[in-house]
This record gives C-alpha cells, sequence and structure tokens, in this order.
C-alpha cells in the first residue's frame, strides 16, 4: 500500500488492512493495462473510490476474493462489481430488508429449480452492484427498495428496474441496470457494465 492508504487503515484490525490493501493492489494492475501508473487509490468523501480523470470503476472484496473492474469513461459510463461468498444469508430478517416483495417470490422458485445457488445473497450481491453502479452518475443514495431486480437462471443474467427517478445519462434518464452473474469456486459475482 502507499503512505496515505496506509494511513487510512492503520487502526483497523489486521483483517481489514489485508482487504483494504489488496483490492487496491488489483485495482492498480487493472489500472495498468489501460497505461496508468501505480498510485494511491484513496475515498472520497463519500467513500466510493477516486479514479483516474477518464476512468470508471469498482472493487469488491470478501473472505477470500478480492477484485477490481477498471474502464475508460469513454467506452463504459458506468461499473458496479460484487462479489459475496455463495452461502445462505444467515439472519432471514435481511433478505426482508434488502428485498421487495415480488423478489422474494422469484427466490423461492430460484431455490426450488437450483438449490446449490444461494439466491438470497445472488440478489444481495446483485443490488450492491447497481448501487456500485447508479452512485457515481447519481450522486446520491439508492436504497435496496429502489430497484427491482429479476434474475434470469438460463443465462445469468439480472435486470434491475429503478423505482425511483434516475439520473440523467447521455440526454436520457436512466431506467434500468443490466447485468451478469456467475457461481464458482464457493462465490457469487454479479457485475454491471453500461457501455457508452
Amino acid at each position: 500500500m502507499f503512505p496515505e492508504e496506509q494511513a487510512l487503515v492503520a487502526k483497523a484490525v489486521p483483517k481489514r488492512q489485508l482487504e483494504f490493501g489488496t483490492v487496491r493492489s488489483c485495482a492498480r494492475s487493472a489500472l495498468s493495462r489501460l497505461g496508468f501508473a501505480p498510485a494511491p487509490l484513496l475515498p472520497g468523501r463519500d467513500r466510493a473510490p477516486q479514479w483516474p480523470a477518464g476512468v470508471v470503476g469498482a472493487m469488491t472484496h470478501c473472505a477470500g476474493y478480492r477484485a477490481a473492474a477498471v474502464a475508460r469513461r469513454r467506452d463504459i459510463v458506468t461499473v458496479g462489481l460484487d462479489a459475496e461468498p455463495n452461502l445462505p444469508v444467515d439472519d432471514p430478517g435481511v433478505i426482508d430488508l434488502v428485498t421487495l416483495p415480488e423478489e422474494r417470490a422469484q427466490l423461492r422458485h430460484l431455490a426450488d429449480l437450483e438449490p446449490d445457488v444461494s439466491w438470497d445473497r445472488l440478489i444481495f450481491s446483485a443490488k450492491e452492484s447497481v448501487y456500485k453502479a447508479w452512485y457515481p452518475l447519481a450522486q446520491r443514495w439508492l436504497g435496496f427498495e429502489d430497484a427491482l431486480l429479476t434474475l434470469d437462471p438460463t443465462d445469468a443474467t439480472f435486470t434491475a428496474r429503478l423505482l425511483v427517478p434516475g439520473p440523467v445519462v447521455d440526454g436520457k434518464e436512466l431506467t434500468e441496470f443490466t447485468g451478469g452473474w456467475l457461481v464458482e469456486s464457493g462465490f457469487v459475482v454479479t457485475a454491471i457494465a453500461m457501455t457508452a
């Protein structure tokens, strides 16, 4: 880590320090492929990563997994990325907080179709990806109840229909995000990349 990054997590527990440092190493590796020299990746006042000018990106980390995705803004408008363990959410009350009734009905159906996927964790991850794609465009909070997700298991994609007014992108109000997911090696990974 760069000294500026180390200072941000100096008082954190070692696990948090490791996650913070390794996910930034992933991001620097991704940025190097775009031609950027290594530099500190600091969070802004909203805790979102401050990417170099002309770059969009997202980072994610959970126990045993770190990843980053970056792109040039001229090619990709926004990126959302999240990873979670492919394990059921421990507290069923959490699912009631992060999902809408229509989504919970969908989860029950999907669990019958493919019980090896922790669909509750996958929908949570997809909503995290939606938030990470939303925030750089809107610069405001998006609650879990502000997007209705539809998961399509046939092609491992999802659609998030926004239930609140979306930001204006290229002269049009954004009404939805589409993304995809992967379940592999004990993790669910969700991602959004909205092209320019």
